[in-house]
């Protein structure tokens, strides 16, 4: 495995496929918890399980986000990136996972939502971030006209170093003390957050896209930097859609809900642009980063769409804190962020020639994926739907009784989880073993 040692890109794309194994198992695990409430009560519980999930998923994202882009320099100036800040940055985040794990596992919680582990254990990811960023300037800062995919790039790995600083205000007393300011700075974190990861995956989206056609012309568009502002300025703004029901001044919302409406319009333009540019050669040839691209665009309508209606505040206060919130998470998850990554693990980790057996196998994986996806998100939709309306039904039934009628959707959900399970579970495997057999 000498070549997977040398290789920082091809590193963190096979620890983050690691990762993303983890997340299923304890995905499964959680659904399971939901319909049988006893099972694993004794040794884990949905208390232990969902963050298990949660921060294995959001890892998963992250360490795969790092991996795109170690992997796209490393394409772009042709030299291998392993020095000591690649290796530094590694191990930190080995020494991080590790510890979050075994916090888990022994029930020592101490965290908020999303990073409910101990937050001391924040401290090697902060560092490894840091590593990051300073592993990306030396590399990138003598290359001359940047395409757009490196600001993105840029600005996101920057971002998401300050959010997740930002994040942890709360240990400070001051904040703590401050009750709505605490509220509306872990949600508005919460979601800045994703615009930070957004930010260096869309840009992964443009490169490949680049790649694929083998130009230039998404990169270096002007439509793809009008999509690079819009998209920095959905990150420092649009979070106030977040906190529509916190007693906040009202321009924070105004604003959050006038940049809401903006969301990512140009970036479904450059891909309908790009689709109708590349040749069928050239979509045969990249056939599996070319597909899972194209249903991240599919996925970034679905999500656009519900992202749009629940920012509307006669529509958010019906959705806020439901499943709803939940499916649009997991669309955005699965649907856009794990394609984009998939995308880029197929284009550095796969073979050129995928033997035929593979690609029937590959083939029929991505259609059971997609079908797992739109199940899991339609049953938790529905389930919010009818939340939503107990939320604000008079007189209301006992909560009880609401989740006993939510049954069947927790039903199907458990179903559409298992099935993207069992679909990412045979993805990431041959992945995986592609990378093992050609690093040895």
């Amino acid at each position: 495995m000498n070549k997977l040692k040398n290789n920082s890109g091809q590193q963190f794309l096979f620890l983050a496929l690691c990762i993303l194994f983890v997340a299923l198992l304890f995905g499964v695990f959680t659904a399971v918890v939901y319909l049988i409430p006893d099972f694993l009560k004794e040794s884990f519980g949905f208390a232990a399980l969902r963050p298990l999930h949660v921060s294995s998923a959001l890892f998963w994202i992250i360490l795969g986000a790092s991996g795109c882009v170690y992997s796209a320099l490393q394409a772009i100036t042709g030299k291998l990136i392993f020095n000591i800040k690649s290796k530094a940055q590694i191990a930190f985040w080995l020494f991080a996972l590790l510890s979050i794990y075994y916090s888990y596992f022994t029930k020592q919680f101490g965290g908020r939502e999303y990073w409910e582990f101990n937050p001391i254990w924040s401290l090697p990811i902060v560092i490894a971030w840091v590593l990051f960023l300073i592993n990306f300037i030396s590399i990138v800062r003598k290359i001359k006209n940047w395409p757009v995919y490196m600001w993105m790039w840029l600005t996101g790995i920057v971002f998401f170093l300050f959010i997740f600083l930002e994040n942890y205000l709360w240990v400070f007393p001051y904040f703590r003390s401050h009750f709505i300011t605490d509220m509306t700075i872990q949600w508005k974190a919460n979601g800045s957050l994703v615009g930070a990861w957004n930010q260096i995956l869309y840009g992964t989206a443009f490169y490949l896209m680049d790649k694929i056609e083998n130009k230039q012309d998404v990169g270096k568009s002007k439509l793809a930097f009008a999509t690079f502002f819009l998209g920095l300025v959905n990150l420092m703004f649009n979070w106030g859609h977040h906190v529509y029901t916190l007693p906040t001044v009202n321009y924070v919302r105004y604003v959050g809900y006038a940049v809401s409406m903006t969301e990512w319009i140009f970036f479904l333009k450059i891909f309908y642009n790009w689709k109708k540019s590349v040749s069928a050669v050239q979509k045969n040839y990249h056939h599996f980063p070319y597909r899972f691209l194209m249903m991240a665009d599919v996925w970034v309508l679905i999500n656009l769409s519900q992202a749009l209606l629940m920012s509307i505040p006669a529509i958010n206060i019906y959705t806020h804190g439901t499943h709803i919130t939940v499916a649009h998470a997991m669309g955005t998850t699965i649907g856009i962020n794990s394609m984009i990554i998939l995308a880029c693990c197929f284009e550095f980790m796969a073979p050129k020639n995928i033997s035929l057996f593979s690609a029937k196998f590959l083939n029929l994986q991505f259609w059971v994926l997609q079908i797992g996806i739109f199940i899991l998100w339609a049953s938790l939709n529905l389930a919010g739907i009818k939340k939503g309306i107990w939320q604000m039904s008079n007189p209301q039934s006992t909560y009880a009784e609401m989740m006993a009628s939510l049954k069947p959707y927790f039903i199907a959900f458990g179903l559409g989880g298992t099935i993207i399970t069992i679909a990412l579970f045979g993805i990431a495997f041959k992945l995986i073993q592609w990378t093992l057999k050609n690093n040895t």
